[in-house]
């Protein structure tokens, strides 16, 4: 390919590598060149991106993990990985750069401050993420997912939503059916931090539910290795269909199918239930330290479209009531679903392809 090259990076999370590989797809189909610059954790998240996109690992690091001597090692990690990058960039001048947060977004976005490349970032959750956050006063454009998204004094943000993979927008606004005489579905995602109290609480709601709607449901749970063994288990116990797995590679399939989800409230997830269109019930992750994801859940709340638990409150018993309340009410599921629709932004890459490609025109 000859086209264009825009920079994506992105740190190690599905909430950060999910938008990218949207607006991977989005430029590469507008004839565009895309290289993805992330780190191990980020490579994971790799398997649905188009084959053409370049992925490299740059150096990066982090002062939340490790001992003293990782702590005193994270700024020489950094400056290596900004020069391997600005050397990269030097043999291969990207067009636009575009961070999309996490650590390992540094190197690229600090390279092409260095060498004044267009450069902007998008923020998934309503609360900027520290890097994003130590950046939003050093790029040409901020783009927010979440809105209102919480931001240092003197920024403006174009808000363009979340971006999201091509097998969501596949699936947009599929047909809701809702709960009745019938098998029922329940997904369960607990995501990439976090995911161990869904593993011990939902188990334990769902053998607790009434007989009627526990001998209908069939369960999609995704839990980490360590905890998978101990929810199939008490799903057995109880004589309940399970599917717990540590990863499903099928998740819009499963959430159009679905009749609830139960999941915390990343931005993506956020974004994926809003355009296919699905009650849930949602639980924030109490460890964040700038709780991003109760600003994340907030606009499905209000409009109806979700329950929030907070982890301190999330347990079997309140859990059960809030299943039974949902499939227990085709009505309020439908309403649920529709509602959970009006919120959403399918039209979030395009959005942002325009901010790009805009951005790239402007004069350096």
């Amino acid at each position: 390919m000859t086209g264009p090259l825009m920079v994506i990076a992105a740190g190690g999370t599905g909430g950060h590598m999910f938008p990218a590989q949207a607006l991977a797809e989005a430029m590469l189909a507008r004839g565009w060149r895309v290289r993805l610059s992330t780190d191990a954790r980020g490579a994971r998240y790799t398997s649905g991106f188009p084959h053409t996109v370049q992925i490299t690992q740059a150096k990066s690091a982090t002062f939340a993990r490790g001992g003293l001597a990782a702590k005193m090692a994270v700024p020489f990690k950094i400056c290596g990985g900004v020069f391997s990058t600005l050397f990269s960039f030097l043999k291969d001048r990207p067009a636009v750069v575009v961070g999309f947060g996490g650590y390992p977004s540094i190197p690229a976005i600090a390279a092409a401050r260095l060498m004044r490349l267009p450069r902007m970032i998008h923020e998934q959750n309503g609360v900027l993420g520290r890097v994003n956050e130590l950046f939003a006063k050093r790029v040409d454009v901020v783009a927010c997912g979440t809105w209102p998204t919480e931001l240092p004094e003197g920024v403006q943000a174009v808000h363009v939503g979340n971006p999201v993979r091509r097998a969501i927008i596949e699936r947009a606004e599929a047909a809701y059916i809702p709960p009745g005489d019938y098998p029922l579905s329940l997904v369960v995602i607990g995501g990439s931090q976090g995911a161990r109290i869904l593993s011990e609480v939902v188990p334990h709601a769902v053998a607790a539910l009434p007989s009627e709607i526990r001998d209908r449901l069939r369960v999609a749970h995704q839990a980490r290795e360590d905890d998978a063994e101990m929810a199939k288990e008490v799903y057995l116990q109880a004589g309940i269909s399970a599917e717990v797995e540590p990863f499903f590679h099928d998740v819009p399939r499963r959430f159009s199918e679905a009749q609830l989800v139960i999941a915390r409230s990343g931005a993506s997830t956020v974004a994926d239930l809003s355009v296919i269109g699905r009650p849930s019930i949602l639980v924030p992750l109490a460890a964040a330290i700038r709780d991003e994801q109760t600003a994340n859940a907030r606009g499905l709340v209000e409009s109806g479209a979700a329950i929030m638990i907070p982890e301190s409150l999330f347990e079997p018993k309140s859990l059960a009531e809030q299943i039974a309340l949902v499939l227990g009410n085709p009505q309020a599921a439908v309403k649920m679903a529709h509602a959970a629709l009006a919120t959403a932004k399918p039209d979030a890459t395009e959005r942002l392809v325009e901010l790009v490609e805009t951005l790239a025109k402007k004069p350096t």
